[in-house]
Formats: structure tokens, C-alpha cells, sequence
């Protein structure tokens, strides 16, 4: 009997472990997945969960954030941004751990003036450093429905996707010294805040306030995962995403829309990098 109630535990225990480890995907609840951390009362949870929004007012904006923490995986957010004169506004997507020497990965979605399109605007940090930022125009309306909008992170690489087509991908180059986010376990957070100092247009158009509350609106989220606090135990994990690569179709689509709908790309600014760009930008 003995035996048998061990050989149960240990079967448990490891269920239980591949579970952390595959971080499954499932149909989220808003309810069960993430907190609203700051807002006070401008960000709602609507449908019995299956839908999120976020507003700002020129008091405030507001957010949330997962409540499990993740190192790699696929993380999947349908959103529906700011409409109409969003100018100054910033709605946003993306995964950080904390602290000055902080790992983010980013999706921004930059407001424009009534009829001109939105900038989405991406970046990735590791240990603290930034300014690896790409800009894209969309090839549709954002305002208009729901899109997808997705981040793939493994020890390999980090790919942005919008409806399945990757826009972006930052590659592992710590084999020639540029630091990849490997070892900071991040949440997932959303947010509608101001930024009409810089974001539509470089600050020259500012926030019509008169419009009132701007609402960006969120649903399908869904995270798989790991979730294990041991980086060690992370990085052995056998689920898809963490060995998933772009083939030959997703380089086509990638090259597609870098040369159809990228706007700003750091590794060719010649203003901010007169010696040269980052050693990323010329790695193969």
C-alpha cells in the first residue's frame, strides 16, 4: 500500500512539473489571469471575463499584469485599440521582469490624429539596455476589430507577430557579446497611458482631451509558458515554442513586411549610430 501511495505522489509530482514546464496554453479568463494593478477603476473586466478594457482620461491611464510569471514561451493578446483622434495616447502589450537591469519585450501602439494610421512601435531590452526599437504601419485598421497580436521567446530568439505573420525577430547574439533576456522570469502587462510628448509625430500633436476617455479594448489573451522559477529547469523544457523557428514561408512573410510596412529601423539610423550600427544589426 505503501508503495503504491508513493508511486501516486511521485507521478503527481511529476505531472505536476511538466505542467510548470509546458505552461499550457488555454482559453484565458481575465478574471483568473491577471490583476488590475492601477487605474483605479478606469481598467474593467466585461463578459464574465473574456473581455478587458483599459481608458484614459487626463487624470489617469491604467493597467494590468499576468499573475503567473513566465520564462520563454508564446504569449497571445487580441486587442482593439484606442479609435478616433488617439493622438498622444499609448496602448501597449508586452512582457518585463523588474529592476534596473530589467529584460522587456515590447509592443506599442502609438496614437495618431483622426484618419492617419497607427505607429506600432517595438523594442527589446536585456539587462536594462534598450533602444533596439522597430516601427511599423499596419495593413489594416487597428481600431476597427480585433487583431492578434503575439510574442515567441526562446533561447533562441524572440519573434513579434500581428494575426500570425512575424513582423520582427531579435536573434540570440551572446556569442558575440550582445545580452539576450535568458534568466529574468517576466509577467505579462497591458496599459493605456499618455505620451503626447513623443508619440504621435515625435510630441508635435498633443492629446485632444476633449475626446475622453480613450478606451482600448482586450480579449483572447492566452499565455503558454514556462513557469517554473527554476531558469535551469525552464531552459530543458521540451514544449513546442521552445524550439520553434521561422521556416521558410515565415522569412518570406518576415522580409515581406520589413519591406512593405517597416517605418523605422534603429539598426540603419545613422543619426544615433555614426560609427556604426550594433554589432546585431550586421550578425548572420
Amino acid at each position: 500500500m505503501a508503495s503504491d501511495l508513493t508511486k501516486t505522489f511521485v507521478l503527481v509530482l511529476c505531472s505536476m512539473q511538466l505542467l510548470l514546464l509546458a505552461g499550457l496554453a488555454r482559453a484565458g479568463n481575465f478574471y483568473q489571469d491577471v490583476d488590475i494593478t492601477w487605474g483605479d477603476g478606469r481598467g474593467k473586466i466585461l463578459s464574465n471575463g473574456q473581455l478587458l478594457t483599459l481608458s484614459l482620461d487626463r487624470s489617469s491611464g491604467s493597467g494590468f499584469q499576468s499573475k503567473s510569471q513566465y520564462l520563454y514561451g508564446r504569449f497571445d493578446m487580441q486587442m482593439k485599440v484606442v479609435p478616433g483622434n488617439s493622438a498622444g495616447t499609448v496602448s501597449t502589450f508586452y512582457l518585463s521582469s523588474q529592476g534596473s537591469l530589467h529584460d522587456e519585450i515590447d509592443f506599442e501602439f502609438l496614437g495618431n490624429a483622426s484618419g492617419e494610421p497607427y505607429t506600432v512601435h517595438t523594442n527589446v531590452y536585456s539587462q536594462g539596455q534598450g533602444g533596439r526599437e522597430q516601427q511599423f504601419r499596419m495593413w489594416f485598421d487597428p481600431t476597427k476589430d480585433f487583431h492578434t497580436y503575439s510574442v515567441l521567446w526562446n533561447p533562441n530568439h524572440i519573434v513579434f507577430y500581428v494575426d500570425g505573420t512575424p513582423i520582427r525577430e531579435f536573434r540570440n547574439r551572446e556569442a558575440i557579446g550582445v545580452a539576450f533576456p535568458k534568466s529574468q522570469p517576466m509577467r505579462v502587462y497591458a496599459s493605456v497611458w499618455d505620451a503626447e510628448d513623443w508619440a504621435t509625430q515625435g510630441g508635435r500633436v498633443k492629446t485632444d482631451w476633449s475626446q475622453a476617455p480613450f478606451t482600448a479594448s482586450y480579449q483572447g489573451y492566452t499565455a503558454s509558458g514556462c513557469t517554473s522559477p527554476d531558469a535551469a529547469a525552464c531552459a530543458r523544457s521540451n514544449s513546442p515554442w521552445m524550439y520553434q523557428e521561422l521556416d521558410s514561408a515565415g522569412q518570406d512573410r518576415l522580409r515581406w513586411v520589413q519591406k512593405n510596412y517597416m517605418i523605422y529601423n534603429y539598426c540603419t539610423d545613422t543619426w544615433r549610430f555614426p560609427q556604426g550600427p550594433p554589432p546585431e544589426c550586421s550578425a548572420k
